[in-house]
């Protein structure tokens, strides 16, 4: 097997948590007030029975989703179906990069242009997509002890600043605006499908599924945790903050003293974000060689690239409308590959031969 469940779970759990702190917390304020958890929880809990629902099927099969599709439709659809899939992860990629384009010019070199600066992650990228499963797999084991260091130590600078009356009176905010939230929001929410291209790549083992689910929940109450901090230090003004993660730990008391040292914390969880981000262009990569039966990943991982590259340079300055785009219209795309896609899977599992 190629990867293993203490791998997903590291996955689940820390990727699925710093793809959502960088604009997710200063959008969902604008969108929902101090009603922003509303949305948040009812995302992830959505996403989670679907993790759950695709983890469970994984103890009723060992075929891959490919396997499984080729089984009920054909081969043919079967190859279909995986190049849509390497389109939706290049389209669930382009948000995630333009953010962390973002936010490495403001938080780390604001005096170097910004594309200049972010060029080296795709040369980083190249390399890095054209690896296997096995590889994501030791990525996440790096990752993990980071990811939980630095989170904790940006955690204990920020958590004694929140007021809680911030979010007092709770429940103002129109229903129809808390889950126009959660729908504007959509375009971040697709780990489900990083577990159905990890299906026939790991071997199951009993209490499998409550451990990815419940390391899928824990990257979701982290958010959640980031998000009631960040509103109850900033209050109504959580709109006009951008790059939330940078904003929480800004009121500790000993940065006066010693200066930003929170900065040490910031570049160690960019490392981690930087590998979540490559995730999905691994996965974009996987699912293309599956679709053509072309298995020179290196040439692969160099057009998928290098079609980001053009994408981030072409939508450079963008990024305000092309949220809009994403929110308002493209949530329907995300629902179908990352909730109704998924649950089908296990008619396909019923009916494969």
């Amino acid at each position: 097997m190629k990867i293993c469940t203490r791998q997903i779970c590291f996955i689940m759990l820390a990727y699925t948590a710093v793809s959502k702190i960088i604009i997710y917390p200063t959008f969902l304020s604008s969108l929902c007030g101090r009603d922003l958890w509303f949305p948040a929880l009812f995302s992830f809990a959505v996403q989670a029975v679907v993790v759950w629902a695709i983890s469970y099927l994984c103890s009723r099969t060992d075929k891959t989703l490919f396997q499984l599709i080729e089984g009920t439709l054909g081969n043919i659809c079967a190859r279909i179906i995986y190049g849509l899939f390497g389109l939706f992860f290049i389209l669930g990629t382009i948000m995630p990069l333009i953010e962390q384009k973002l936010y490495t010019h403001a938080i780390f070199y604001d005096t170097v242009p910004s594309l200049l600066v972010f060029l080296p992650f795709f040369m980083f990228s190249v390399y890095a997509a054209s690896k296997k499963f096995t590889n994501i797999g030791r990525s996440a084991d790096i990752c993990l002890p980071l990811f939980v260091l630095s989170l904790l130590f940006l955690l204990v600078m920020s958590l004694w600043e929140v007021h809680w009356d911030n979010f007092l009176p709770a429940f103002k905010t129109p229903a129809k605006d808390l889950f126009g939230g959660s729908l504007a929001t959509a375009y971040l929410f697709f780990e489900p499908c990083w577990l159905l291209m990890f299906m026939g790549h790991f071997k199951y083992n009993k209490w499998d599924a409550t451990k990815i689910t419940a390391s899928y929940i824990g990257g979701g109450l982290l958010v959640m945790l980031i998000l009631f901090i960040y509103y109850g230090i900033y209050g109504e003004a959580a709109v006009s903050r951008q790059f939330a993660i940078s904003k929480i730990s800004l009121f500790f008391p000993a940065i006066d003293l010693l200066g930003r040292i929170d900065l040490v914390a910031l570049y160690v969880l960019e490392v981690v974000m930087l590998f979540a981000v490559v995730l999905n262009i691994q996965l974009a990569v996987h699912c293309f060689a599956e679709c053509t039966g072309w298995q020179n990943r290196a040439a692969l991982s160099a057009i998928v690239n290098g079609i980001l590259l053009v994408l981030i340079i072409v939508l450079d300055s963008k990024y305000n409308s092309l949220s809009q785009v994403f929110g308002k219209w493209l949530w329907i795309v995300f629902l179908l590959f990352a909730t109704v896609v998924p649950l089908l899977s296990w008619a396909m599992k019923r009916r494969a031969k």
